[in-house]
């Protein structure tokens, strides 16, 4: 256990636990003396009581994961390497040891015990009493009933109740320690049952060894033999591999230093080829492609972190799969908290892989707080802009890897329209669409807008289930002859966020498949006088179809089909209409709106024959097919096939 806690749960449980070292003096003490003329005090001390709660929660095995005991050990380790580094150049009169700091992890297998040792700064005797005994934090209660309350099979580990992770593992634990500039050491134990002894210790080397007598293997429990060395290799390299000491254990010959000490994200990037990011990159997203993109950052301040985080060139094949997990790995002054932190990452990043390393942040226990944690929030918003910059600057820059990225993340990044509003506009200027101008070419609405033509107000779009069939819409004709460029939007998710998104710098979305069209202002008086002569036919026609439709009226979106079927501006389309259902949320039937093409042979004889009979009951199935093929070219379903099918085969019939 090193003389400083780490700033988090742990260091806020002890930061001031000096100031309450008059809390123990509730404890009993027992003064022994011993020896020839030479007095040895051995206290027995009583954890506080919350501790005391706290220990017989990890006793009895709050963690399903017992292996992060030693990244625990190791971290307080690595602390105390730090700090004694700091004293030693702080006073220069310290009579430190700073020759060779490292973490050593030694083993008896005989009497199955386990030791992590370093030569850091190492402690007092009240300083441990402080820092082991005490657990100094108006919260404690608070976290005591989450820890007793969660149901989180994978909790993380905590910084403060790391030293006490040990008894999950460990039937009794020994502490030997001094601290530098100081003669004489100390010795604490205990089982875990409520107390723990305190005495001097001669021949005490600087800093701090943490002896723990393990428990017996216990599979079943995942109580490992942490006396293999295999087993403590692997959790070192998972949990502790960036340490900035090296970490060594007995090897063949000498001993050998077991983590590769290599964070890349801290060290300068001129110092850092491209060939070991690749190599990072593969290492922690197990993908075995080089990323499209790497991106770093590093926030200083009151508040500082760093984060190394990479681009996929290729989509991992689960990545429209709900239950897949997703996020960045999580370190705290290089130490591994945990992988998939989906705190750090919006679910429309996910594909995005790497780590962040936070200098100083308070983490609690379960998932769903540290989701909520201020300090994850800032550095979540940080990350995100970062990404989307990141890209952006792609776009400008990569004309082979921005293509690459959009084909395989597009259709993932633009869920973000619909969920984050902070970025809309930069999620906005990165996204790329098809278009009708050319069916190889993917523009973004930056150029769209650049080439629209004058007097242009709206930026046109129509979605559908594939290229091909927006193309043949109904919809697109007049949009087709008069030039107007239209965004072809054939991802589900396009179905969803041109609902939510209403412009983009100034310029409105308009669906071509929606609302009223006038592309042509200058032919008002011509339409005004088609409408009152085709005023009786559209309103027969509303009522003739109003199982069916809400409202007949004239098209100027048609220039050679005879009609076609639109929505309100504000209806949801059909296809989104489907999702939903699909989904098994149930809407009230949407009607929509049947638009008549004025100049189409069909519709005008059909106007004539509506003038001149007055039965107009075959009329009416004219009517029905007039709808049904309308329906049926843009893609809809018809509620009754068959009918439809026995009308069209009877008329066909009368032309033989």
């Amino acid at each position: 256990m090193p003389a400083g806690p780490r700033r988090s749960i742990a260091s806020e449980f002890v930061a001031t636990a000096k100031a309450m070292a008059a809390a123990t003096a509730k404890a009993t003490a027992k003064a022994t003396a011993t020896g020839e003329g030479k007095h040895v005090t051995t206290e027995t001390l009583e954890f506080q009581s919350e501790a005391r709660q706290l220990l017989q929660l990890m006793i009895h095995s709050i963690y399903s994961n017992k292996d992060i005991f030693l990244r625990e050990l190791v971290s307080n380790a690595s602390d105390a390497l730090d700090k004694v580094r700091l004293e030693a150049f702080r006073d220069k009169e310290l009579d430190a040891d700073t020759d060779d700091p490292h973490i050593e992890i030694s083993t008896d297998a005989e009497q199955r015990t386990l030791t992590v040792r370093d030569n850091g700064i190492g402690m007092t005797r009240d300083e441990v009493v402080s820092l082991i005994g005490t657990i100094a934090k108006s919260g404690t209660a608070e976290l005591l009933r989450e820890l007793k309350e969660s149901k989180d099979a994978e909790l993380i580990g905590q910084f403060g109740v790391g030293f006490y992770a040990s008894f999950m593992v460990a039937d009794k634990v020994t502490l030997v320690s001094r601290r530098a500039g100081t003669g004489e050491g100390v010795r604490w134990e205990s089982t875990g049952e409520g107390t723990y002894t305190v005495e001097p210790a001669d021949d005490v080397s600087q800093g701090t060894a943490v002896t723990l007598h393990l428990k017996p293997v216990d599979t079943e429990d995942r109580l490992f033999d942490y006396t293999d060395p295999a087993k403590l290799r692997e959790i070192v390299k998972r949990y502790s591999d960036f340490i900035t000491w090296p970490i060594r254990m007995a090897g063949e010959s000498e001993p050998e230093t077991v983590n590769s000490m290599k964070a890349l994200w801290a060290r300068p990037k001129n110092e850092v080829t491209e060939a070991e990011y690749h190599e990072f990159y593969k290492h922690v997203s197990h993908d075995w492609a080089d990323p499209l993109e790497t991106i770093r950052l590093q926030a200083e301040g009151t508040f500082e972190y760093q984060a190394l985080l990479f681009i996929p060139s290729q989509p991992p094949f689960d990545l429209f799969v709900r239950e897949r997990k997703r996020g960045v790995q999580l370190y705290v002054k290089r130490v591994f908290i945990m992988d998939d932190c989906e705190a750090l990452v919006p679910e429309y990043l996910r594909f995005v892989k790497g780590v962040v390393d936070a200098q100083d942040l308070s983490l609690n226990v379960s998932r769903e707080i540290l989701q909520q944690d201020r300090q994850i929030q800032l550095i979540r918003r940080r990350l995100v802009k970062k990404v989307l910059s990141s890209v952006k600057t792609m776009l400008a820059d990569n004309a082979d890897g921005y293509p690459k990225f959009w084909e395989a993340f597009g259709g993932v990044v633009k869920e973000g329209l619909l969920v984050d509003q902070e970025n809309r506009e930069a999620i906005l200027e990165i996204c790329s669409f098809g278009t009708t101008r050319d069916p190889d070419e993917q523009v973004t609405l930056r150029r769209y807008a650049e080439r629209m033509k004058d007097g242009q107000q709206h930026i046109y779009y129509l979605t559908g289930e594939s290229r091909t069939a927006i193309e043949n819409s109904p919809h697109m004709e007049a949009f087709r002859d008069r030039g107007f460029e239209v965004l072809v939007l054939t991802d589900p998710i396009d179905e969803m966020w041109v609902d939510t998104v209403t412009e983009f710098d100034g310029r409105r979305f308009q669906s071509i498949a929606k609302g009223q069209v006038d592309l042509d202002p200058e032919e008002s008086t011509e339409r005004e006088q088609q409408r009152e002569d085709f005023a009786p036919l559209l309103g027969w026609l509303t009522t003739a179809l109003a199982d069916d439709v809400k409202e007949v009226r004239l098209s100027s979106r048609l220039t050679t089909s005879p009609a076609c079927v639109v929505g309100d501006t504000h209806d949801v389309s059909p296809t989104l209409e489907k999702m939903y259902r699909a989904s098994g949320q149930e809407l009230p039937r949407i009607k929509r709106i049947l638009e008549l093409n004025p100049n189409h042979p069909l519709v005008t004889g059909l106007r004539t024959a509506h003038a001149e009979r007055d039965d107009k009951a075959g009329l009416a199935e004219t009517a029905e097919l007039l709808y049904g093929m309308a329906l049926l070219a843009e893609g809809g379903d018809l509620a009754d096939p068959g009918r439809f099918v026995k009308l069209v085969a009877t008329r066909l019939e009368r032309t033989l």
